[in-house]
């Protein structure tokens, strides 16, 4: 993503598990490029990619930096490789999930999904990357 994001200067729009490869080197190659934006990354308007790995400025229809709602995307996809669950069904404040997270209910959230005996630092993490705002959340 580093390369993607910073040498190349475009974003993907579509992270999820499906477009996730791996090699006989246990390499990962992201496919389906389909969404992916080259043009003004930091303000895109498109309304797409899917729906349970959605930033939540795209679901607000606002506009946002695309290289953020990847790191969002990523951080779904990290949830599940752990979990092995989706985090929320959607990043909107009345998802069921979500809006311990957008409300700032933290414990409350760990405890709803069943998620207390992942390490604070992996919650942090994650936290930071679920953040509401893209300008809040880590880069890569």
């Amino acid at each position: 993503m580093d390369h993607m994001h910073n040498s190349k200067k475009f974003c993907h729009r579509d992270i999820k598990i499906e477009n996730i490869l791996i090699d006989q080197n246990l390499n990962l190659k992201l496919t389906d490029f389909g969404f992916s934006c080259s043009r003004d990354i930091e303000t895109c308007r498109d309304y797409v990619g899917t729906m349970t790995y959605m930033a939540p400025e795209i679901k607000r229809r606002e506009k946002y930096c695309g290289t953020s709602t990847d790191v969002f995307s990523l951080g779904v996809v990290l949830f599940i490789l752990v979990k092995g669950v989706f985090p929320f069904i959607e990043a909107k404040k009345d998802d069921k999930y979500f809006h311990h997270i957008y409300y700032g209910a933290f414990e409350d959230y760990w405890k709803h999904i069943n998620a207390e005996e992942l390490s604070d630092e992996f919650k942090d993490l994650l936290l930071w990357i679920f953040a509401g705002e893209g300008h809040q959340r880590p880069t890569v």
